[in-house]
């Protein structure tokens, strides 16, 4: 599928958002799973991914590119999968619980199944996420530049805001269908930068 040709016909982010969301939506099954083979056929060429230990991604949803099938090949590593948690009182931000089996999961608020807050309520069940080595997000939407958007609720970009200063990070790699690529993306102020976008089609290195 080509590129959004007009990025400026929906006037608002809120309109952009619900148009590439439709986009996605409309992939049929079939093409839904070659993407998410061909996406994970990259991701495990790309160095960061190949080396961590620790890696945090997503239960799709919505239509969002399935990173999933990485998950036997992350324990053939011996590497450990996470999940994001909405986080219990503190609005908008995520932990990060180690997702595996056995695992009881529930469905959040949003529809969207993460392990029990009780259980990953745990200390030992989570991980502090700045000494994640590599969080795999969905995104809405990406343009050639690195930019992106995301959902709109922000949880992603408040729970890692701590980014932008010095210190020990992970390696943020934003997902997403080609088909969701737009020519130029408005940005907002509080957009945390990824390092890389990888799509079915493509890697971007901002």
């Amino acid at each position: 599928m080509n590129v959004m040709q007009d990025p400026a016909a929906p006037t608002t982010r809120r309109e952009l958002r619900q148009a590439l969301r439709r986009r996605r939506r409309e992939l049929d099954r079939r093409e839904q799973k070659a993407a998410a083979t061909r996406l994970c056929h990259a991701l495990r060429r790309l160095p960061e991914v190949f080396r961590a230990r620790r890696v945090a991604l997503y239960l799709p949803n919505d239509g969002e590119i399935d990173p999933t099938p990485l998950l036997p090949w992350l324990r053939e590593r011996g590497a450990r999968a996470y999940l994001p948690v909405l986080r219990p009182l503190a609005p908008n931000t995520l932990w990060f619980v180690h997702y595996h089996g056995d695992t009881p999961m529930v469905t959040n608020r949003f529809g969207i199944p993460e392990p029990d807050t009780r259980h990953g309520a745990h200390r030992a069940r989570r991980q502090a996420t700045w000494t994640l080595d590599v969080i795999l997000l969905p995104l809405v939407g990406f343009d050639d530049d690195g930019q992106r958007i995301g959902m709109g609720g922000g949880f992603y970009d408040r729970t890692l805001a701590f980014t932008q200063r010095p210190g020990p990070r992970p390696r943020l790699i934003g997902l997403a269908h080609d088909c969701q690529r737009v020519t130029r993306l408005p940005v907002a102020p509080w957009d945390v930068p990824l390092d890389a976008i990888v799509s079915d089609r493509r890697i971007l290195r901002p």
